[in-house]
């Protein structure tokens, strides 16, 4: 028994003393059977017709939060490229990791690729926000098992003792280093810019861009963070020219553009007018 004006949290807790081992972020609500898990902050009010309503529970199983996931996602590659470049013999062999020669590319790639993840980390800790959700902990498997099994396979490469440089030099190499950096630094404004738009609660309007020219990529797409994100992969593929990187960036764009159709058609659906001339994450083509 619970008073009309309780949220689906008051009720998740109220079950969690009863039954201890269902956390209120564990369940589950429903109105049906294999209907929408209902949020946290609906109210009974709302969903009753009567004084009685029938909620069916589904347990989401081990959670964990989103602020845990990201940081554990992130940190894993940032760590695991750092043991591949310092070379360990245990990695490379005695005779190998002896080597100490190393094309300049090599410092760089490293310098990018922590650069990429540190990002990722102080954004997760200082930009995002996300309200006390969480996930399932399946989920953060599968994430850290995809991210930081390609970091190890492409660090493996990049620092192997008998790396082969770019084929067109130091102009290809420049030039590829110059456009990761341009990505990242426009995804983080993003990121930026997002973040200040849900923190004052403005939401009855599409992100727009601002002074900064590294927003004004909000003019073509619905989804320009995605866009500068692929954009850094790419790049760093182009600079570092081997195949695994090559590999993840193509999974990336795949990625990248599902999340990126995903989101346009729910920006479609609010902000039509705003939105409709808009790619969803590459101008014109996507």
């Amino acid at each position: 028994q619970v008073p009309p004006s309780s949220t689906l949290l008051d009720v998740k807790h109220k079950f969690h003393k009863a039954c201890p081992q269902w956390y209120p972020s564990r369940v589950g609500l429903q109105l049906e059977r294999n209907g929408p898990y209902l949020k946290d902050s609906v109210s009974i009010q709302s969903l009753a017709v009567s004084s009685i309503i029938t909620l069916y529970f589904t347990d989401l199983g081990q959670q964990v939060g989103w602020t845990t996931f990201f940081l554990t996602e992130y940190t894993g590659p940032l760590l695991i490229y750092l043991l591949f470049y310092v070379r360990l013999s245990t990695i490379y062999g005695q005779v190998e990791s002896t080597k100490n020669f190393r094309h300049p590319v090599v410092h760089l790639a490293c310098f990018c690729h922590c650069l990429h993840y540190i990002r990722h980390l102080l954004e997760t800790l200082f930009v995002h926000k996300f309200s006390g959700g969480h996930t399932p902990l399946k989920n953060m498997i599968k994430g850290c098992a995809f991210y930081w099994g390609f970091t190890s396979w492409i660090a493996y490469y990049i620092n192997h003792p008998r790396y082969t440089p770019p084929s067109f030099g130091h102009r290809q190499v420049s030039l590829a280093a110059l456009a990761f950096l341009m990505c990242e630094a426009g995804n983080h404004f993003i990121n930026v810019t997002l973040a200040h738009q849900n923190h004052s609660g403005s939401k009855a309007c599409f992100p727009s861009p601002t002074y900064n020219p590294f927003t004004w990529l909000f003019l073509l797409v619905s989804c320009p963070n995605y866009t500068y994100e692929v954009g850094s992969w790419i790049s760093f593929t182009v600079m570092t020219q081997t195949l695994p990187v090559g590999i993840f960036a193509f999974l990336m764009v795949i990625q990248m553009s599902l999340w990126a159709q995903k989101k346009h058609k729910l920006y479609l659906k609010k902000f039509y007018p705003e939105v409709r001339r808009k790619a969803a994450m590459i101008p014109i083509v996507f």
